[in-house]
């Protein structure tokens, strides 16, 4: 064997040799040494383990590069040296993960260290427990040899050795033992060919296979392997098996498996060679996949949620310039997540410049007072666009109660707020529009009243003949007539006028002590003449002659006067008309009962709204506008009061009136608002009695 010397040389740009080269290079060392140097009987070298660190350094070493021993404790072989072509020099693996022993390729490579350079050959010594070792040497290495040499017994400890390494799988230490019964994770052991040697009871306990299974079935690694995943999994088990994998590093990968009951599983796979077995360990991942599954699921339908209800979720540590916002908010400002970059400046810069310091007071009296907090602000979109947007906050607290951070939500409320303006304005619009019907009706009414009351004046006088009698008897007829007609068409506009009031809040109620048995008997007393004209019995229930309430004695009046009006109206002849009163706790009741055509239920609910008729065969023969059960409901209810009506198509109807009895406390006619008395449900299951 050559002796081998250093020569120190000029650094120079390294160039990628070729294959042959590769193949045929020899030291420059050893071919300047073959003349002019004797054979020495071992060449010195360096054994690196696995990561590259220094195992042993044969001072020789040092020689080769003309300079004194470094220092190398604590330190990486390339800590100390560097090649001069690195990318001849290593390469990748399927199992790389950064590891020196897997990186480094077999061969000579020129290495440099202080300025000095020099060419040694590395090779690779693969133990069969899994070790790896590299040894640097001016020349090529006996892998054999090099594991019996002196050096490499000298720094491996006998029981690492393999003559040592013999104790049985299935006669473990007593600790290691207790371990491994405990543990969660899958545990087998397969022979090159695949087919499992041994197995943990976990293996059995989550995947259902026995060994008896596996090995009658013929049944490997790589069959365990869902389908879908196979073809992944096939050229890392393929490396394992062949030569290449003896002693490679731990090879992990996520694959689902195939359990006995043809449930898949999803496994986090671990496998190493160690000699001819190649070992297996693996974590059971499906609940965990189920839960990512879940919840990347839940945050799919947040995202969609948001997406339809125009709002996203926000997060700002205190004291941070960055705030965290979801994918909704960036749409609401118009910007992209990867295009704008939401700290407190560049949201600001967006703001309204009246919104700015809104914001700014809103955040700082929310960290101050540590309350909830809302507001609502505008953003100039990029678009030019103006968006609204409600912010609503939260704050979050550490173990001191102290504010840390502030998190909620933003809400695009633009298309609301632009309803909201349109609405306005079109409530606005129909105001003034009504306010101009209501004053035009109430103008046109008191026009027409005063020709109405000299006509009617005039033909009375002319029916009675007061200034004489009239030649023709016919005229007589055609004079009632007038006046009939004349005293209708007062009446609609009466009516016209009530409601115009009512409903422009000029109606004011006159206040005072009303007997509501006398007011009953009047306005029997005046339809009794229609009654008898119907063919219509009418009759009075009162509980007493003193029921005395605090009202409006024209409205009252008016109240039971529609009501009768109506009862006799619809009641066919022979039929009946019933009016009672009765005190009760915090109210009077009031009852007009009749026998007439009844009300279709479908119309029970807008009967009482203004110019609503009940139009069939019958009712269209009856001349009215609509208004008398409107302007009914609309006057009990300025005292404070309820009106019900209940029907039954060919049976009759039932009106029950309910007046406080002092309206003082609940009229709404002209006040602000006052509180209201309720006076129970209208629809009220107990039959009319006279009991209090």
């Amino acid at each position: 064997m050559p002796k081998v010397t250093a020569t120190r040389k000029t650094p120079k740009k390294a160039t990628a040799p070729s294959a042959a080269a590769k193949k045929s290079r020899v030291p420059k060392q050893a071919r300047k040494a073959a003349v002019t140097k004797p054979q020495i009987k071992s060449a010195p070298r360096m054994l690196l383990d696995e990561v590259g660190g220094f195992v042993a350094v044969e001072k020789a070493v040092w020689t080769l590069f003309e300079c004194p021993a470094p220092e190398i404790t604590g330190k990486n072989f390339l800590d100390v040296f560097s090649f001069v072509t690195p990318d001849d020099a290593f390469c990748g693996s399927p199992f790389s993960q950064n590891v020196f022993a897997d990186r480094v390729r077999t061969g000579c490579h020129e290495l440099e260290l202080q300025g000095s350079k020099a060419e040694l050959y590395f090779e690779k010594l693969s133990l069969p427990d899994g070790r790896v070792f590299v040894v640097a040497s001016p020349e090529t290495v006996d892998v054999k040899k090099e594991i019996e040499s002196p050096i490499f017994k000298a720094v491996v400890t006998p029981k690492q050795t393999p003559a040592q390494n013999k104790t049985p799988v299935n006669l473990p230490q007593p600790d290691a033992f207790q371990f491994l019964s405990m543990t969660h994770d899958v545990m087998a052991v397969c022979g090159r060919d695949g087919n499992f040697a041994r197995l943990n009871n976990t293996f059995t306990m989550i995947l259902g296979y026995t060994l008896e299974q596996l090995q009658s079935k013929k049944l490997t690694f790589l069959d365990l392997i869902d389908r879908d995943d196979r073809a992944a999994v096939r050229p890392t088990w393929r490396v394992l098996q062949n030569e290449e994998g003896a002693g490679a590093h731990v090879v992990d990968f996520e694959a689902r498996v195939q359990a006995d009951d043809n449930t898949p599983r999803w496994m986090d796979w671990r496998l190493k060679r160690a000699g001819d077995e190649i070992y297996i360990v693996g974590r059971d991942l499906t609940e965990m996949k189920a839960h990512e599954q879940a919840l990347m699921r839940h945050q799919q339908q947040l995202s969609e949620a948001q997406a339809i209800g125009h709002m996203g979720h926000w997060f700002w540590p205190v004291g941070d310039a960055a705030v965290d916002w979801s994918d909704e908010i960036y749409r609401i400002f118009g910007v992209t997540r990867g295009g704008f970059v939401p700290t407190l400046d560049n949201v600001n810069r967006m703001l309204h410049r009246r919104d700015v310091g809104r914001m700014a007071q809103a955040f700082q009296r929310a960290m101050i007072e540590k309350k909830d907090y809302e507001m609502e602000f505008r953003v100039l979109r990029p678009d030019g666009r103006m968006c609204f947007v409600k912010l609503q906050g939260r704050c979050e607290m550490d173990h001191e109660d102290e504010v840390v951070a502030l998190f909620g939500i933003m809400q695009d409320i633009t298309e609301r707020t632009h309803y909201e303006h349109e609405l306005k304005q079109a409530k606005e619009l129909a105001e003034r529009a009504y306010a101009a019907k209501s004053q035009f009706l109430a103008n046109m009414s008191h026009e027409l009243r005063t020709p109405l009351n000299a006509i009617i004046g005039f033909s009375e006088m002319i029916q009675r003949q007061l200034l004489g009698p009239i030649g023709t008897p016919k005229y007589i007829d055609y004079i009632t007539g007038i006046r009939e007609s004349g005293e209708h068409l007062l009446d609609l506009i009466t009516d016209i006028l009530d409601m115009s009031k009512i409903e422009a809040g000029k109606y004011t109620l006159d206040l005072e002590d009303v007997n509501i048995s006398k007011i009953i008997r009047l306005a029997v007393h005046m339809m009794e003449g229609r009654a008898l004209d119907a063919g219509v019995k009418m009759h009075i229930e009162l509980e007493a002659e003193d029921i005395v309430v605090i009202a409006d004695r024209r409205a009252v009046t008016q109240v039971f006067l529609n009501l009768l009006s109506n009862a006799v109206k619809f009641t066919e002849v022979r039929g009946n008309v019933t009016i009672q009163a009765a005190r009760r706790d915090d109210y009077i009741a009031v009852k007009v009962q009749d026998s007439g055509i009844g009300i279709p239920a479908h119309k029970l609910s807008c009967i009482t709204k203004p110019f609503e008729q009940v139009s069939n065969s019958f009712t269209r023969n009856h001349e009215g506008t609509g208004l008398g059960l409107a302007i009914t409901k609309d006057l009990v209810e300025l005292h404070g009061g309820q009106l019900h009506i209940e029907s039954i198509v060919g049976v009759g109807t039932t009106v029950t009136v309910r007046l406080p009895y002092n309206a003082e406390g609940t009229r709404r006619d002209n006040h602000d608002d006052p509180d209201n008395i309720e006076f129970g449900d209208d629809n009220d299951p107990r039959p009319f009695s006279w009991g209090a």
